[in-house]
């Protein structure tokens, strides 16, 4: 088996205050490998962006990655600053954020962004960068793209501006891709257009993806594997259509349970009591529990359950089983 694109081992993002340190990243372990694309999943405040964000180097201070390892085809990359770390982001790993408008500078034209981007990763000269710009504007379906390039980002509509961004992401021919919710502004029509590109795209040039999104149906469409996220952990891991389909977390269970498709027939949909709880304020045990219909005496001890403690897929003391209804 190949070695795997992206390694994230045992990752804790701590944030210091005067009232204590908050970790919005508990121990989060996962792979992503060549041509795959691993959603990333759960409420705000679960943890799913910090994760991206320290995968990438793009924490806040005084957020720090406080331990555990991030590897990059190998090499652990976690401790890169400065020009090191300026010089791996666009050539290495490509960002894709939630808002294209904002993401982009309304000062310069897309076409200068795209070569000014390519020629300071690719030995390339100006006319050379300026076809190259013009070939991943056409590759990600911008309609007459050698005429568009010279155009500003607020003559594209929101949907261009976003397969935009993808282009500006790619066109260095990164190994990793991190996608910060990149079909949350967008409609429904053009939200497909948009997973479709980043499937075709992942597929044809083995581009590793990490899809940050609150959607699950965005990640039941896109995805090959989903790491569903709470409090800051990992709740589920495993292949998109077994986690979808046999949700072995209760949190997971909730998660689909509350889709317009699994309440279908009723006058409500179906929702999961209570909140998230603040970084302040997680409970012993696991987090879950004081949400959770299964909970037990064992649910509330230190520490909480991880993947490898329990079946390996869902961090869970008592998971729910095939046989068992997947509802809370």
């Amino acid at each position: 088996m190949s070695e795997p694109v992206l390694s994230v081992r045992d990752l804790v993002v701590e944030i210091p205050t005067r009232h204590g340190v908050l970790r919005p990243v508990d121990g989060v372990s996962y792979d992503i490998a060549a041509g795959e694309i691993l959603g990333v999943v759960g409420e705000s405040g679960a943890g799913k962006s910090m994760t991206g964000n320290a995968v990438i180097g793009l924490l806040d201070r005084p957020a720090r990655i406080a331990s555990g390892e991030v590897l990059l085809q190998g090499q652990p990359i976690h401790q890169l600053q400065g020009a090191a770390l300026r010089k791996l982001r666009g050539r290495h790993m490509g960002m894709i954020f939630q808002d294209p408008l904002t993401s982009l500078n309304p000062l310069l034209t897309v076409g200068d962004q795209l070569t000014e981007t390519i020629q300071e990763h690719l030995d390339l000269s100006a006319s050379q960068a300026h076809e190259r710009a013009i070939a991943a504007l056409d590759e990600v379906g911008i309609p007459a793209a050698r005429q568009r390039i010279d155009s500003y980002p607020h003559e594209f509509s929101g949907g261009m501006r976003q397969r935009v961004v993808i282009a500006l992401a790619l066109c260095a021919e990164p190994e990793l891709i991190i996608a910060d919710e990149p079909t949350t502004a967008l409609d429904v029509s053009v939200q497909a257009q948009i997973i479709a590109l980043l499937r075709r795209l992942c597929r044809e040039r083995g581009v590793a993806v990490m899809l940050v999104t609150h959607d699950m149906g965005v990640i039941a469409e896109a995805a090959d594997r989903v790491a569903v996220m709470y409090a800051g952990r990992l709740a589920e891991l495993g292949p998109v259509r077994e986690v979808v389909t046999q949700a072995r977390h209760p949190y997971t269970a909730g998660l689909m349970a509350s889709t317009p498709v699994a309440s279908q027939g009723q006058k409500r949909l179906r929702q999961i009591p209570g909140a998230m709880p603040r970084l302040d304020a997680v409970p012993a045990g696991c987090a879950f529990h004081p949400r959770c219909e299964r909970a037990q005496a064992r649910c509330r001890q230190a520490p909480g359950p991880t993947l490898q403690a329990c079946d390996g897929r869902a961090a869970c003391w008592f998971p729910i089983t095939h046989e068992q209804e997947a509802t809370l």
